[in-house]
């Protein structure tokens, strides 16, 4: 039997002919299928690596924005895609929420995936108008809790990550606030300038030209640890909110029953990608902190974000899609 038929029967069979697809692997471009449009955080991470992950494999490595549908469109393609090490998925905290936030998936995010390695994390800050009456995370709440009820905060649509964390932190800080929906970044950005909201919960990288311009001020950042680029702006944790640690990441994954040596031949070279100077400089002008992960580490990651964020949109009431 030719190899080309062998492997087309293993194919047909579940079975992989591992060992000679792995020696030609990778033998044509690589996509990656990214769940959010152009220009973003996650875009831009995700064309980083690629471009590296394109010289040390020696293929292109193509990243394919395929946003919709919080997430589910780029996930189904990926979960559907021949598990050849051909088609990526970047993954996010977003795959989490899916997990909660849909009644039904057309794919379990824990077992149609095949984790590869984190990319990278990154803050998501709370900040509020720099003319507003807030000085400080520590006397925004001590008005929450002071006047129950009336201090808004904006976020992006309901179900996003940073809807989510203010849900999080209303819970965890035990404050009764109106967490406000907003149809978008610039749109939150709006509000709060016009004074329409106290605060918002949003992604900090494209946060900081407003804050460097002293438009918007910094009150915390969500995260275990203080921000690289704003070393004075302490964390929720640090302004009373005891044990709170939120942060977004991105990652790479590929179908289910991808061979497992190519899932460590990528972790490899996503790893080398990463360890590179040019690399994690222009991650670092993204304010994101270049990081992997083992397979197994991200799997692990993966799972606890989906029992964190299930739980927050039960508490939360948040409404199911």
């Amino acid at each position: 039997m030719k190899r080309r038929d062998l492997f087309a029967a293993g194919l047909a069979l579940g079975i992989w002919p591992v060992c000679g697809f792995t020696q030609a692997y990778p033998s044509r471009p690589i996509r990656i299928v990214v769940p959010f449009g152009p220009g973003g955080v996650a875009d831009l991470t995700a064309r980083v690596v690629a471009q590296k992950l394109s010289e040390g494999l020696g293929q292109s490595v193509i990243v394919e924005n395929k946003p919709g549908a919080g997430g589910v469109t780029a996930g189904e393609l990926v979960a559907r895609a021949q598990p050849d090490g051909y088609t990526l998925l970047l993954m996010s905290n977003g795959t989490a929420v899916t997990a909660g936030l849909f009644r039904n998936l057309p794919f379990d995010a824990q077992k149609d995936f095949a984790p590869v390695s984190t990319l990278g994390f990154f803050d998501i800050a709370i900040v509020a108008n720099a003319t507003g009456r807030f000085g400080t995370m520590a006397e925004m709440l001590a008005y929450a809790k002071a006047n129950p009820g009336k201090l808004n905060v904006g976020t992006i649509n309901v179900g996003s990550t940073q809807n989510l964390a203010a849900e999080l932190l209303k819970i965890q800080a035990g404050v009764n606030m109106q967490v406000v929906p907003f149809n978008g970044s610039p749109a939150v950005l709006s509000a709060l300038r016009g004074g329409q909201i106290d605060a918002a919960v949003e992604i900090l990288g494209p946060m900081m030209g407003q804050i460097g311009s002293r438009a918007l001020r910094a009150l915390a950042v969500m995260g275990e640890h203080r921000a690289a680029v704003l070393p004075d702006v302490p964390t929720l944790a640090e302004s009373g909110v005891r044990g709170f640690n939120v942060s977004s990441w991105n990652a790479l994954a590929a179908p289910a029953r991808t061979p497992g040596e190519v899932v460590a031949l990528l972790q490899r070279q996503v790893h080398a990608a990463l360890a590179s100077p040019d690399v994690r400089k222009k991650l670092a002008d993204l304010n994101v902190n270049a990081r992997g992960s083992t397979p197994e580490q991200l799997s692990e990651l993966l799972g606890s974000e989906v029992r964190r964020w299930s739980d927050v949109i039960t508490r939360a009431h948040v409404p199911r899609q």
